[in-house]
């Protein structure tokens, strides 16, 4: 402790030759200089390491403002985003009832018009089948008609004199005329 004294009194005495030179006593010299170094490293640098420190700071919340824009940007899309996807989602909802409904509604309109088309089918099949029993009514009418008729005319040659069988043959016309008018 007495040298760092001693190094500030002998301070005030130079020396009075002109020579120059390192003092090499580490204790008195270091502190002085460190001090005179810190004094000017504060005093010069001071604005230096306040501009950089500024211009860092600024960088900072430059990037931090950039980020909250970003962050807000993604955020605003992330909501449009979610909003697509809900109407997207409604759109396919309904699309999938609308179909389920329209199925059925198809199926329905596939099953009415099948017993339609079956109706229709055993319609025509009765009145087919009411025709042809017309028919061949009619035909057998016809086929035992002609065969009276034959048995009749035989019998009627075998058994009569040509006048009654004139008389006979006239009645029959006006028989056969009265059936033909009613047929």
């Amino acid at each position: 402790m007495k040298n760092v004294t001693d190094s500030f009194v002998s301070f005030g005495h130079w020396p009075s030759a002109g020579s120059f030179g390192f003092n090499t006593d580490i204790l008195a010299t270091n502190p002085i200089n460190l001090s005179v170094v810190l004094g000017v490293l504060i005093f010069f640098g001071k604005g230096v390491l306040s501009d950089l420190l500024d211009n860092r700071k600024q960088r900072i919340l430059n990037t931090i403002r950039n980020s909250e824009e970003l962050r807000e940007g993604a955020i605003e899309q992330l909501q449009k985003a979610q909003a697509r996807l809900r109407k997207v989602e409604m759109e396919a909802d309904q699309f999938r009832v609308n179909g389920y409904s329209e199925i059925e509604r198809e199926k329905l309109n596939l099953i009415n018009s099948t017993y339609k088309i079956l109706e229709q089918l055993e319609n025509y099949k009765n009145e087919t089948i009411q025709f042809e029993q017309q028919r061949a009514i009619n035909q057998v009418r016809q086929r035992v008609f002609q065969q009276a008729l034959q048995g009749a005319l035989g019998t009627l040659n075998s058994c009569l004199n040509n006048e009654l069988h004139l008389r006979t043959i006239s009645a029959n016309i006006g028989i056969f005329g009265a059936i033909k008018e009613i047929i």
